[in-house]
């Protein structure tokens, strides 16, 4: 009796459901970082894909596809088979601000499966090493003594530093020359090497060079110093007060991702996000890991909607848009 049961389940199409969640994952998974390799959400990704793979028991291995503010990226992701072994680490930028600045967009963030939220990273403005202003003012009063002279870098059009800069210029009428990257992580090279005058930035990728001496931080988008960065000045304290911003870094996977799947790499990652190690370095990094409630994809799924709608206010008042 018991063998006729399996048969005719097998025959259903009934056994292998369970057996498949079970088994989940079964071999590597591969993280989409939608930035190039370098920048904070690449770094923070790095830093929780190791400890993901232990808690399942599988690799995770990093991919990074970069292009056009994190779209590019974003779209390989929500366009991968929706069986767990695809997940995408998006950014404020290409996961909320880009639904208002491309008209073409080939996915909807708020129809993915949300895994959870890793952490949260403050703005910085920052410059060479050389560079003759000392503080943020003396930085607006020389790139207005220079029109057209002074160069500033970013991660790409529609990318978290790009909308970080946006906001910057249009609190302090800042003319400066903008120079887009695919990523922070080239960016930054260029910054170091002195190629570019000044960068918009988050604080993965600001604050170990900050720390190593090889570019100047010039203000923090937050209301109080950072205990990453000392010695950088907060926009309070810089005369633009109203400059506050903080992006993040979520994970994400293909909309239609079975439930028991989706818990099993939610679970994951909050245990990377947990760990005390890794807490501590996200912290160490200038970044905010998420918090307990923050990790869970409930949150993140609510919290997308959220900026996705607060973005778009921000972009059409300001009528940008992607090339």
């Amino acid at each position: 009796m018991i063998r006729w049961i399996c048969a005719l389940a097998l025959a259903l199409g009934l056994a292998p459901a369970p057996v498949l969640a079970q088994d989940f994952p079964s071999r590597p998974i591969t993280m989409i970082v939608v930035f190039a390799a370098g920048g904070p959400t690449d770094v923070l990704a790095r830093l929780v894909a190791d400890h993901m793979g232990n808690a399942l028991g599988q690799r995770v291995i990093i991919e990074n596809v970069a292009g056009a503010g994190g779209t590019t990226g974003g779209a390989r992701g929500a366009r991968a088979a929706p069986d767990g072994y695809t997940l995408t680490v998006g950014s404020l930028g290409s996961h909320a601000a880009a639904a208002a600045l491309y008209k073409d967009i080939a996915y909807d963030s708020r129809e993915l499966e949300p895994v959870g939220l890793i952490a949260g990273t403050p703005g910085y403005f920052a410059v060479r090493k050389e560079f003759p202003a000392r503080t943020f003012q003396e930085f607006l009063a020389y790139a207005r003594a220079n029109p057209g002279k002074v160069t500033n870098g970013h991660a790409g059009v529609g990318s978290t530093p790009h909308l970080a800069c946006l906001l910057l210029e249009t609190l302090t009428q800042m003319k400066v020359t903008s120079v887009a990257y695919r990523g922070s992580g080239p960016a930054m090279n260029d910054l170091v090497a002195g190629q570019i005058d000044s960068m918009c930035d988050l604080a993965p990728t600001v604050v170990p060079q900050v720390q190593g001496g090889t570019i100047r931080g010039l203000l923090l988008a937050q209301p109080e110093r950072s205990a990453a960065t000392p010695d950088v000045p907060t926009s309070r304290e810089a005369g633009i007060e109203a400059y506050q911003f903080t992006g993040w870094n979520a994970v994400f996977a293909p909309k239609g991702t079975p439930r028991d799947a989706a818990k099993k790499l939610s679970d994951a990652l909050k245990a990377a996000v947990s760990d005390a190690a890794i807490r501590k370095r996200i912290a160490e990094l200038g970044a905010i890991p998420a918090t307990e409630t923050e990790m869970g994809a409930e949150h993140l799924g609510r919290f997308v909607k959220d900026e996705v709608a607060r973005w778009g206010k921000v972009i059409g008042e300001a009528k940008v848009t992607a090339p």
